[in-house]
């Protein structure tokens, strides 16, 4: 179908693409009216190995996305006009071009100029300034935090804020770390990945460390997902695999997280942690079954924990800083803070263990205080006890 008005196209495509001007390049009008395949939504996004077009493949129950080169790319777009789309809508920073193939065979094709230059990114001034960025950040878009215009998604506006204040709550720590190519880092119960690739994306991007990320998830549809992603987005040493938090076979672990691990699986990470003496561990507990249960209070507390709800947060408050001691216990200086406001996410409390070599803890005067604090709510054991045999 090669024309002057197609050739037109292509070649401010291609200018486009060059002077990095491209904001979207939209093929619509199906020619097979039968065909699942509704749209093509083409992006330039900067990946390590380069700039690329980035396609989304949009069908009626599913999007699909690859990266092209760019070349590649172009002629994947020149054969979708050929055999697929009828129209083709090319907004770049200054111009936008439609480009019609009319029923008689004819392509018309025209260009208005914009009266103000476009945004490349087409989020709102008024955002706050994030450590995580969203144009051309391809797991953002993958995850539904954004659209294809890297906009975020008004529903997932709590989401891209939770992740940017995980960021911002370990960036002193790692700042801190000497982060090298054979860094590990384990993040335990991973699900979604959402702060998973953040964390990643923060380390490699933000801070250029080269380092290695394991994210271990049980539910296999969410591994197979998210290594998908991690391929999309060039991050190559970002990896998923199916398993648990106490069995999964893994190598020395350097920085170990495990966020809303249900009751006891915080305390099987605590204690992979502190088992490979990890440097720093991040955990964001959920559920406090283990300690609410064994609770048996004979004193003048049984006034407070005869009220389900009291008993609930006591429960909550002992596990927790039982957990923070132990840590200390072990040579970690240990911070507990609120995650994230409770209008986001009720899960908030962030515990975060850092390895000091430096720091000489009296083990002993520490684990009597926990035995101390046992005896007043009448509990027999921590978990995370259990398992270090202490």
């Amino acid at each position: 179908m090669a024309n002057t008005q197609t050739e037109i196209f292509f070649d401010k495509l291609q200018s486009y693409i060059d002077n990095k001007e491209l904001i979207k390049l939209s093929l619509t009008g199906k020619r097979d009216k039968l065909s699942d395949l509704k749209k093509l939504i083409i992006t330039a996004v900067e990946l390590k190995k380069g700039y690329c077009l980035n396609v989304v493949y949009r069908h009626n129950t599913r999007d699909i996305t690859k990266n092209f080169e760019i070349a590649e790319g172009i002629e994947l777009v020149a054969k979708a006009l050929e055999n697929d789309f009828v129209n083709a809508e090319l907004l770049s920073k200054f111009t936008q071009l439609n480009l019609m193939v009319l029923p008689n065979g004819k392509v018309k094709l025209k260009t208005t100029e914009n009266s103000a230059p476009a945004p490349l990114t087409l989020a709102h001034d008024n955002i706050k300034e994030r450590l995580i960025n969203t144009h051309g950040n391809i797991y953002l878009r993958e995850l539904g935090i954004t659209n294809v215009n890297w906009e975020v998604r008004r529903e997932m506006s709590d989401k891209y804020k939770q992740i940017n204040q995980y960021i911002e709550l370990l960036a002193p720590n790692l700042s801190e770390l000497k982060l090298t190519e054979n860094y590990h880092i384990v993040d335990m119960g991973s699900g979604k990945g959402y702060l998973t690739f953040a964390l990643y994306d923060y380390i490699t991007n933000h801070l250029k460390q080269p380092v290695r990320m394991t994210g271990v998830e049980f539910r296999e549809d969410l591994v197979w997902t998210c290594n998908s992603i991690a391929r999309q987005a060039g991050f190559d040493e970002l990896n998923f695999v199916k398993g648990t938090i106490e069995k999964t076979e893994l190598e020395k672990i350097d920085i170990l997280i495990a966020l809303h691990a249900c009751d006891t699986a915080t305390d099987d990470a605590i204690f992979r942690g502190i088992s490979s003496e990890a440097e720093l561990i991040v955990c964001a507990p959920c559920c406090h079954k283990q300690i609410r249960k064994a609770m048996n209070v004979e004193n003048e507390l049984s006034y407070i924990t005869r009220f389900g709800i009291l008993k609930e947060r006591q429960a909550e408050i002992i596990t927790d800083s039982i957990r923070a001691m132990i840590l200390e216990a072990y040579g970690y200086k240990t911070n507990v803070f609120e995650f994230i406001s409770l209008e986001h996410t009720p899960k908030n409390v962030m515990i975060v263990g850092r390895k000091m070599p430096d720091l000489n803890p009296d083990k002993q005067t520490i684990l009597n205080a926990i035995t101390a604090i046992k005896k007043l709510y009448g509990i027999e054991k921590h978990y995370l006890e259990t398992l270090l045999n202490i």
